[in-house]
């Protein structure tokens, strides 16, 4: 006869979690849950906003398929219950499906034993302790108790990662975490609004100064020099003002293509409370 925790684990595996959005956080959640032997999809926009499109599973959307970190993703078009039969197929072949999905009609379609809030939007958009046995919220806004089972923080510190029952994770700040002594000044924001046209591609090398790309005919600057880690996609029609990229001093390029040590650890914190809560 098999020990009880053997038999424990074997359920805990066979479980279905669905996880609202697919950026780089939310895609280390995945990569983490999935290796980990749990059954991962993931739902996304019509025209996802990410930025470190090379470790985020949704950019599947753009191009049908990509992998991370030798994980396949792949696009499923449209939420229904043949889309749902669809979803489990691509599961059962070690593929994550993320279906453009909007308004998250297939998580009623699919019935997920944990569902996962991570579009890390700082506002809760209608999730509850109903969407399924288990609600866990990456990030501030949602209330630990009342809205979701359990809430991840996801600002860099000493608390990220941290699983919190009751209340909510620190209150957003506005101010990315400091790289090498930078912050904000490792962002590039949309000068206007219109469609971005790089110049730069993700991994290559930018000097203070130097035009990374346009926004209609406005030029797009780069503030530090460092590596172009991530770049909105060049067919989203973006606001002034709006996040499109970043940029970090290390200038190391393999850090563009692997999943950060943030995604990592808020992964952590939600496998923690699924196994807590189990």
């Amino acid at each position: 006869m098999e020990p009880e925790h053997s038999i424990k684990l074997k359920k805990l595996h066979r479980q279905l979690v669905l996880i609202k959005g697919a950026g780089d956080l939310a895609s280390g959640v995945a990569l983490r849950l999935y290796q980990a032997g749990f059954k991962v999809a993931m739902t996304e926009q019509v025209r996802p906003t990410v930025i470190r499109r090379p470790v985020s599973f949704a950019q599947a959307v753009y191009d049908g398929k990509v992998t991370v970190e030798g994980v396949q993703a792949q696009k499923v078009e449209g939420a229904s219950i043949l889309k749902a039969e669809t979803v489990y197929n691509l599961i059962n072949q070690a593929v994550i499906p993320v279906v453009v999905d909007p308004e998250l009609h297939v998580l009623n379609y699919l019935e997920p034993e944990i569902f996962i809030e991570g579009t890390l939007s700082k506002k809760n958009h209608g999730t509850t302790l109903q969407d399924a046995p288990l609600v866990i919220a990456l990030g501030p806004g949602f209330q630990a108790g009342r809205e979701v089972h359990a809430v991840v923080e996801t600002r860099r510190g000493h608390y990220l990662g941290q699983v919190i029952y009751s209340g909510e994770a620190l209150p957003n700040d506005g101010r990315p975490g400091v790289v090498d002594g930078y912050s904000v000044e490792r962002l590039l924001k949309a000068p206007a609004s219109g469609i971005f046209r790089p110049r730069l591609k993700i991994g290559d090398l930018a000097s203070a100064g130097e035009v990374v790309g346009y926004v209609a005919d406005t030029p797009v600057l780069a503030n530090i020099s460092g590596v172009i880690r991530g770049l909105i996609h060049d067919s989203v029609k973006v606001k002034e003002h709006m996040k499109i990229g970043d940029i970090d001093p290390r200038a190391r390029r393999d850090h563009c293509f692997s999943v950060s040590d943030k995604a990592r650890a808020i992964g952590g914190g939600v496998l923690e409370a699924i196994l807590a809560c189990e």
